[in-house]
């Protein structure tokens, strides 16, 4: 049984699919089944991996399903996926070619259930760092620390055990697309850590079409799943005091944008959303002068 599922979720991208098509299959080490979870496109994707299939150079699965988001996509994927391991490459993203290689290695010879998986290193086109690099004198961290304690920046590349993936799905809320992914990652930070694997694993190109560059949007067009997220995140143990607030912040603007009534009744923390109350008023106003509803 192969080690690691690589998957990934697609929606409208066969222009750009091929490109992580192509990383994959001259990948060095082929222990791995590329799933990819077609999120209800319409632009010929499904043909154009029916083509790859019959090249068979790489395991294939493929699965379409009505337009759910990312997260949506992330779901299926977990609920699907039984390999060991399971790491996401986004159909705007490929692997260097020796990225499932040093995976496969380094989980065999660090790998155990006293972690929930590795996390590693993103590269843009050219090469260069996103970011900075995993801090050198730790074998392990949480994402959340990574980020919170010893300021780490940029995107990483984040390859978790797939039992533990199978925790927390991502709730989705009617006609919304987006809910932030850290919530499952967070979650799992409350019981384990990451192993720290400095290498670059994943070459990221930041499409227009993109969420990361379409963010005020998500906002505007999904504030419920973003209220849920904030909230979520107000909820951690190991949180300080301002990052929560930061939380609250967007969580009261976003419960804005949804029209719930009732947002303070449902907040963990009360007082400090009370705190935060006027500047998630000023979020607000901003978002909605910014974008418009799609």
């Amino acid at each position: 049984m192969k080690l690691l599922t690589v998957f990934t979720p697609t929606f409208n991208r066969s222009y750009c699919l091929g490109k992580c098509y192509e990383s994959l299959k001259n990948q060095t080490n082929k222990e791995f089944t590329w799933l990819i979870i077609d999120d209800g496109s319409t632009d010929g994707t499904q043909e154009l991996v029916d083509s790859w299939k019959k090249e068979n150079h790489i395991e294939i699965v493929y699965i379409w399903q009505e337009n759910q988001g990312m997260h949506g996509a992330h779901n299926t994927a977990y609920e699907i996926i039984t390999t060991e391991l399971n790491v996401c490459i986004d159909s705007d993203d490929y692997m260097p070619d020796d990225a499932v290689e040093k995976i496969v290695r380094f989980w065999k010879g660090n790998g155990s259930e006293k972690v929930s998986g590795i996390v590693g290193l993103d590269l843009f086109t050219n090469g260069q760092l996103i970011g900075t690099i995993l801090p050198e004198n730790l074998q392990t961290s949480t994402l959340f620390n990574l980020y919170n304690k010893y300021g780490v920046k940029g995107d990483k590349k984040l390859v978790y055990r797939t039992e533990l993936t199978k925790k927390y799905p991502y709730p989705i809320f009617k006609d919304e697309r987006y809910i932030g992914l850290a919530y499952k990652y967070y979650k799992l930070d409350q019981e384990y850590k990451l192993l720290i694997m400095n290498e670059p694993l994943c070459i990221v190109e930041y499409l227009p079409d993109g969420s990361s560059v379409n963010m005020l949007k998500q906002y505007r067009n999904n504030p419920k799943g973003f209220a849920f997220y904030r909230k979520e995140l107000m909820k951690l143990p190991f949180a300080s005091f301002t990052f929560k607030l930061r939380q609250a912040v967007h969580y009261v603007s976003s419960s804005l944008m949804s029209k719930n009534k009732v947002f303070l009744k449902e907040v963990p923390n009360k007082a400090l959303t009370a705190i935060a109350l006027p500047f998630g008023l000023l979020l607000y106003l901003y978002i909605i002068t910014k974008t418009k509803v799609a």
